[in-house]
């Protein structure tokens, strides 16, 4: 009979098949408890398995978050120092921000607003002079790329992998970084990896770990933890909800008055660091924010609703939302959208005209839908149809990438993003 892992054994073998692999493998360590947890896996099976290697520790310090992170990760980046190569950087990237009509994004460590920085940048830590790839159009994940190819060259190495510490019970998107069929660009038949570069890979162990996992392993091992989650737990937020992540992307807007609550000193400085956060700490869970359900004025349709608040913001934000409304209606116009046949048939039972086109190239069993933008629709698939009603929750949440709409970069942002990546790929491997 074939024995079942639980999960800890199943990461011991997958950590044995990174370290067989790689001559260089380190932790992106975010301060949270999933990349802690990994980080602490990682060190105790160099210890117990690989005496005299090293390991690589990437954080990328984000300057605005609540002290119990800071204290934590100043503590274990210090532990361990024997076998550990800290990569701390305070970079001034592009950071995304839902907190501000006015303001896509934000950069953490800008030099020219040290004076409102919400603490200190750290003594030692790595900045934008010390990685010649940087310059002022790379966001925050293009960095997370740039700096694995980087470190490879520092580190002359030939493999390289980047452990990373998502679990596919968080999310969907997380669930399909894993077991999505378009994930073919694996190491070996390692479905939990994925190449992002020449002999450069991301590698994702404890893909499979429950929230439960993560405390069970704390607890039995005894192993130091952000004690923010402590006082998550005192303030009556679910186990499943308590993260830590950029206080001002979206998914971070509804508990983001808890800094006022937890953390009164740092709150305070963040509310003159970034354009809006006082209104998104009061607001984020109503109405104001479209958090919830939101209904159309009288009087208006949801067109001219979408028409009337785009009129309100500054020309270049507008102008953003416009340009993407334009993108989705050609889209839906003329390639479609990919719905299940039950999506279809609410559609047709509403008699909205649709064409269905051939089968799809994705991979995928729903089929491509052309049609026209609605007003609004109510059916549980809302999201996946085009509506005007969705473009105005988009403008009510700030939400400049209009991920909701299920928006990807334009190619506007791909060629900047790709001006980036291909300048720092004209370096020749050796």
């Amino acid at each position: 009979m074939i024995k079942r892992l639980n999960v800890y054994e199943a990461v011991q073998w997958r950590l044995k098949q990174i370290f067989e692999n790689f001559d260089y493998v380190y932790v992106s360590f975010s301060g949270g408890k999933d990349s802690g947890v990994l980080l602490n896996l990682c060190v105790d099976y160099i210890r117990r398995n690989l005496p005299g290697r090293r390991l690589g520790v990437f954080h990328m310090d984000y300057e605005a978050q609540y002290s119990q992170t800071t204290e934590y990760v100043k503590r274990r980046l210090a532990q361990d120092s024997d076998i550990l190569d800290v990569y701390h950087c305070c970079v001034p990237f592009k950071v995304t921000t839902c907190t501000s009509m006015h303001q896509a994004f934000w950069r953490p460590w800008e030099t020219s607003k040290k004076d409102a920085w919400v603490r200190d940048m750290p003594d030692g830590c790595y900045t934008s002079k010390d990685f010649e790839f940087f310059n002022d159009e790379l966001w925050d994940y293009d960095f997370q790329t740039s700096f694995q190819r980087w470190l490879r060259l520092k580190k002359d190495c030939q493999r390289i992998c980047c452990l990373i510490g998502i679990r596919t019970q968080e999310s969907f998107n997380r669930w399909r970084t894993i077991h999505s069929d378009k994930n073919y660009r694996r190491f070996g038949s390692l479905k939990w990896t994925h190449c992002i570069g020449l002999r450069a890979y991301n590698a994702y162990p404890i893909y499979d770990w429950k929230t439960s996992d993560i405390w069970t392993a704390n607890g039995r091992f005894g192993w130091d933890y952000n004690r923010l989650y402590d006082l998550y737990y005192q303030a009556g937020i679910p186990i499943g909800r308590q993260r830590v992540a950029s206080p001002f992307i979206s998914q971070a807007l509804s508990s983001l008055a808890m800094y006022k609550v937890i953390d009164p000193d740092t709150w305070g400085k963040m509310v003159s660091r970034v354009n809006g956060v006082n209104f998104a700490g009061i607001y984020g869970k109503t109405l104001a924010m479209g958090w919830k359900s939101i209904k159309c004025p009288d009087g208006f349709s949801w067109k001219q609703y979408m028409e009337f608040l785009l009129k309100t913001l500054p020309a270049e934000i507008r102008d953003n939302y416009l340009d993407k409304l334009r993108v989705s209606i050609r889209f839906w116009r003329e390639r479609g959208g990919c719905l299940s046949d039950n999506t279809i048939k609410k559609l047709r039972d509403r008699n909205i005209p649709i064409s269905i086109g051939a089968p799809s190239t994705y991979h995928t069993n729903k089929r491509p839908v052309r049609m026209e933008y609605l007003e609004d629709i109510d059916i549980p698939e809302f999201r996946e149809i085009p509506t005007y009603k969705r473009m105005c929750i988009c403008i009510l949440k700030n939400d400049h990438a209009c991920k909701y709409m299920g928006f990807a970069l334009t190619k506007r942002e791909r060629e900047l993003r790709n001006r980036v990546m291909n300048k720092y790929r004209s370096i020749t491997y050796d």
